[in-house]
């Protein structure tokens, strides 16, 4: 049944935007490599060559014979998510304009501004700025670029050093969770002045790091240095996602760990995320055993809340007179000063 609901929602996607390239907001951005990547993943379920057209399309509006991409400037973690997009094509098709397309995005990285610690910043005018979301758009590329092309020694390390980075900078006390943003000079409005952190834990923001924990887990060989690390941080991540979900509907609020708080709502994006991860680190291995205790040890508790997280999702989504549409998903935010403003 899932699998027919995503074709449903991927054709109603491609009549109301007929390229990818249509879809609002900027050209080229983390938006467009975040909705073609839902495409890729049906089309390796599926695949239907439609689906995997409709990607090359967007490939071919921004990538000329010489390898030079419209609307690249390698100024954010936003504008490198796309780029993964290309090197999945690149493996697809083998057409070397989307290898020298891709290596340009990598070049990106080698004067991209970074904290002391070494964390990224997530773009080059916000200075000392590391948001958790900003790890997904530049990992995603990283560990693709060195899964496919190359510079694994690179691409892999700075992988680990990220996700251990941040973990360390924006982890909400004793928890897996993270907040939202670190700042390493402490003045923007939303930094603390003891730790440097943002002050709420943003369910979309805790997404893309979450998928981005089991991607690199996923991606990266055993023997690389620092995947234990990564993959501990995940299992604690997971528990506290099984902590905080809501144990009637199945989905996670918008504030992540502050149900029944005013003006929280469930948030069907960020929901969306932590089943995939939850799905993800299942599959792995990382959670899910043998124990029968009710925790990320116990297989059949983790299936059950997986089960009704996604009866939560499918619940928020109905047929309207021009497609499907998903209700209650946050649109996006930048780093809030305040819970008000989250909610």
């Amino acid at each position: 049944m899932n699998l027919e609901c995503a074709r449903q929602y991927a054709a109603d996607l491609m009549t109301r935007f007929p390229r990818a390239n249509d879809y609002p907001f900027r050209s080229w951005c983390y938006a467009q490599g975040f909705y073609l990547w839902g495409f890729i993943h049906l089309y390796e379920k599926t695949g239907d060559p439609a689906l995997l057209d409709y990607v090359r399309g967007y490939g071919e509006d921004h990538v000329n014979a010489a390898g030079e991409i419209e609307g690249f400037h390698g100024d954010s973690l936003d504008d490198i998510m796309a780029g993964s997009v290309l090197v999945w094509l690149f493996r697809q098709t083998g057409e070397e304009k989307y290898r020298t397309a891709a290596g340009r995005v990598r070049r990106a990285f080698d004067d991209y501004p970074r904290n002391p610690d070494g964390g990224f910043w997530h773009a080059r005018g916000l200075k000392g700025e590391m948001w958790v979301d900003g790890l997904f758009m530049g990992l995603m590329f990283l560990t693709r670029y060195g899964q496919v092309i190359g510079d694994r020694e690179f691409c892999y390390g700075e992988t680990v050093h990220q996700l251990k980075t941040v973990f360390a900078r924006c982890r909400k006390d004793s928890t897996g969770l993270l907040y939202h943003a670190y700042s390493e000079n402490g003045r923007q409005e939303w930094a603390s002045r003891l730790t440097g952190c943002s002050p709420e834990v943003w369910s979309e923001g805790l997404g893309w790091y979450a998928m981005m924990l089991a991607e690199a887990v996923a991606i990266l060989p055993e023997d690389v240095p620092g995947r234990e690390d990564l993959t501990e941080q995940l299992r604690l991540l997971c528990r506290d996602l099984l902590k905080t979900q809501d144990d009637g509907c199945g989905l996670w609020y918008q504030v992540v760990d502050k149900p029944g708080f005013k003006k929280n709502f469930h948030d069907t994006s960020g929901s969306a995320m932590f089943t995939y991860t939850l799905r993800r680190a299942q599959a792995m291995g990382v959670i899910g055993g043998e124990k029968t205790d009710g925790s990320v040890s116990d297989g059949a508790f983790v299936s059950r809340r997986i089960a009704l997280a996604v009866r939560g999702i499918l619940s928020k989504c109905v047929r309207g007179l021009n497609g499907t549409h998903v209700l209650d998903a946050c649109n996006g935010l930048g780093v809030q000063r305040d819970y008000d403003s989250y909610v």
